[in-house]
């Protein structure tokens, strides 16, 4: 997996966690996968969910995905990242059980309410 060079906080650690998941996605529905890595598909799944954590407009403070109001995924790749999660979700525990346990806390916590439109979290980096 790659570490993202634009996250920082609370989004470098959800960039993290949906990493580890895509690997064991990845590692299980994709054996023909270079020997080192992810599949090209799973690469470029992973280069998406970084792009829209970088612009989520939560910033430090986004909610977990699926406790979110805004809808930042196009459809395909919701519903992707969804089956991904629903796989990898609970097969965490073994291998991430620190990272596991983080996010079902983070689950828990109730979402903020929605941000104004067309915000991104640069607007807070500008700010601060």
């Amino acid at each position: 997996m790659t570490v993202s060079a634009v996250l920082s906080g609370k989004l470098l650690f959800e960039f993290r966690t949906i990493g580890a998941m895509v690997e064991i996605y990845c590692k299980a529905h994709h054996p023909l996968k270079p020997a080192k890595g992810l599949c090209d598909s799973c690469c470029e799944i992973l280069s998406y969910a970084e792009t829209r954590l970088d612009r989520c407009p939560y910033g430090q403070q986004k909610p977990t995905c699926n406790k979110c109001p805004v809808h930042c995924y196009k459809p395909e790749m919701k519903q992707k990242v969804r089956e991904i999660m629903i796989y990898a979700g609970p097969r965490m525990l073994l291998p991430h059980p620190i990272m596991a346990i983080k996010h079902l806390l983070a689950e828990r916590q109730p979402a903020p309410g929605k941000p104004p439109a067309g915000l991104s979290n640069r607007h807070l980096r500008k700010l601060g």
